[in-house]
């Protein structure tokens, strides 16, 4: 009876290896849990054991590439007729390695250490002349590796201890809401269905902080209301769409649907995930009525008070990522939009200015687009025109 040798799974995504060595030959004997052949992976090299006792028969040879699960030789049960005879010498010779010291020089340089043996070497920087070969016709193999100078592997060992941790490490599964599994789809096809690009600038915040503080007593008597840099940066917006009107576009079929007004989508942070509720007619708003309307919706949205008609039909989006002190971000279209301005945290920095270094409040800007319908120059154009009206907000009542 014969038992056939297949390659067994060495990982998940490994799947094929190579024979990079065979250590018994064809019509040999071996005995059950002798080491066979040694195979290699892209990832590390593996010992393949003798499941029993009997004569092996090879049917794939070194170097070799061959799949999972392939035979690459069987064993036949039962004792070699020849074992006895072959078998003798070795034991007679079993003891022959004590010796080995006085003929270091001339049996170690014939030794050739196996491919397992050669990476536990190169790492710990010895040579074969240095090893003591006890396989085959004195090859080096992976356990007279390990052996050589033992002494400075237990440190290794050692030092791994404190990787092992005395906490807690449980787990759990959560199901996703229906929500986040709305998020999660709709993310992923806008990263997959868009040729989405983001460009970056940086504002002065000064002229913007000083209006704020100049006026934000005066608005909130007014208004009943106070004056955040959501509106400011949401009037910014609406001008500019007026000179890029692509940034306000989307794509519909095989045409460009551009809109004459601005709905403009402000993302809100809840306890069950993101949602962005829209500003109808934003364009046509004041400062005040901004302020208003999305204090009005950021409540109703987390207190899951907000419909889905207040969530459909934006043209744009503004995403506030610095209530969270993001610097940086590359925020993902809501789709069908085609653009997205994201904010950051205000951090103050040096900056030159008219040729000296002063310290300055500033904060990065992000536009994503989808680049199928806004061109470079648009995108670059549409955020320098947000820089410019923050940078000098005059530019707001003045409408230049």
């Amino acid at each position: 009876m014969a038992l056939s040798i297949k390659v067994p799974s060495v990982g998940e995504s490994i799947s094929e290896v190579t024979i990079a060595n065979w250590l018994k030959k064809d019509g040999e004997h071996v005995e059950a849990d002798e080491v066979l052949c040694e195979i290699e992976s892209e990832k590390a090299t593996f010992e393949l054991n003798a499941e029993i006792s009997g004569t092996l028969h090879i049917n794939a040879k070194e170097g070799d590439t061959v799949k999972i699960g392939d035979i690459i030789a069987s064993i036949e049960a039962g004792e070699s007729k020849a074992a006895p005879k072959e078998q003798a010498p070795a034991a007679a010779s079993s003891p022959a390695p004590s010796p080995a010291p006085a003929s270091k020089d001339s049996s170690y340089a014939a030794g050739t250490p196996s491919p397992a043996a050669s990476k536990i070497m190169a790492e710990k920087n010895i040579t074969p002349s240095q090893v003591n070969g006890t396989g085959v016709d004195g090859r080096i193999t992976k356990e007279d590796a390990l052996k050589a100078k033992g002494a400075e592997t237990a440190p290794a060992s050692a030092a791994a201890a404190p990787m092992v941790s005395g906490g807690h490490r449980d787990s759990h599964k959560e199901k996703m809401t229906t929500l986040r599994k709305t998020i999660a789809k709709r993310l992923v096809e806008a990263k997959n269905l868009t040729a989405m690009l983001t460009t970056f600038n940086e504002v002065d915040m000064t002229a913007v902080m000083e209006l704020r503080k100049k006026y934000k007593d005066q608005f909130k008597e007014k208004h009943g209301i106070g004056l955040g840099f959501m509106s400011l940066f949401s009037k910014a917006v609406c001008e500019a769409l007026k000179d890029f009107p692509a940034v306000n576009a989307q794509i519909v079929d095989t045409d460009i649907l551009y809109h004459d007004y601005v709905d403009l989508g402000i993302a809100v942070s809840t306890p069950r995930g993101l949602v962005v509720p829209v500003i109808r007619n934003a364009e046509s708003m004041s400062l005040a009525q901004i302020e208003k309307s999305i204090a009005d919706v950021a409540v109703r949205a987390r207190d899951g008070k907000i419909t889905i008609d207040e969530m459909t039909g934006g043209t744009f989006t503004i995403t506030n990522g610095g209530v969270f002190g993001s610097m940086m971000s590359t925020p993902i279209l809501n789709a069908p939009q085609s653009g997205i301005l994201g904010m950051h945290n205000i951090v103050e920095r040096p900056m030159a200015i008219n040729g000296q270094v002063v310290i300055r409040p500033m904060m990065y800007v992000a536009l994503s687009y989808d680049h199928r319908v806004i061109d470079g120059r648009e995108s670059v154009g549409f955020l320098v025109r947000v820089k410019q009206i923050l940078e000098d907000p005059t530019r707001l009542l003045l409408g230049v």
